[in-house]
């Protein structure tokens, strides 16, 4: 497998959360009441407010949305206005743990967000989990890849703790579900890098 990795996971951070489609938004313009409210992004990345009309969010910053917004009203109807935004729901961005955890389930992702915060998230591993041997299975350019992972040595800050992205899926092994995973642990390299699945 030498040469198959896709990209290494890297323990830095990303910029803030990218806005998305179905995200819930709440907009508010001080001291002008009528012109706050929550709104969802619509599939297509916009918002639609009074006065400004269509709004594309998505792959925007909330600070990015406030000058946008700060701008276009501050052109024609309001005197410096002061706009806030703030994402009161993550519905774009998801990612899947499932396996040997407290509580499975799909979860959204709020900002930078590592792999053992999602543990944490998932309530913890649970007794039976194999904690050398976390999965995580990734899509980039329409390939599947895979990478794995010491839970313990990244407690023990030993090794990186991952950012996960959106659409992982986490998988916290058992010693019985180790079993359907032996040929990607084999090929699997120690340096927490993805690889392609064939």
């Amino acid at each position: 497998m030498e040469g198959a990795d896709v990209f290494t996971v890297s323990a830095t951070g990303s910029a803030a959360y990218k806005i998305g489609p179905l995200d819930v938004l709440d907009v508010s313009v001080f001291k002008v009441p009528e012109l706050s409210r929550s709104v969802q992004v619509a599939d297509n990345g916009t918002i639609s407010l009074p006065l400004v009309g269509e709004v594309p969010v998505a792959g925007r910053t909330a600070r990015d949305v406030e000058h946008d917004l700060s701008n276009k009203l501050g052109d024609q109807y309001l005197q410096a206005p002061q706009v806030t935004v703030f994402v009161k729901e993550f519905n774009s961005r998801r990612v899947t743990v499932e396996g040997a955890v407290r509580k499975p389930g799909v979860y959204p992702i709020r900002g930078k967000t590592t792999l053992l915060q999602f543990i944490s998230i998932a309530q913890g591993v649970t007794e039976a989990s194999e904690t050398d041997n976390i999965l995580v299975f990734r899509t980039v350019d329409d390939k599947r890849s895979a990478a794995k992972f010491d839970l313990d040595e990244i407690r023990a800050g030993r090794a990186a703790d991952p950012e996960i992205a959106d659409g992982d899926i986490i998988v916290v092994n058992t010693s019985a579900t180790k079993a359907a995973f032996q040929n990607f642990l084999r090929v699997l390299p120690t340096t927490a890098a993805f690889v392609p699945l064939l």
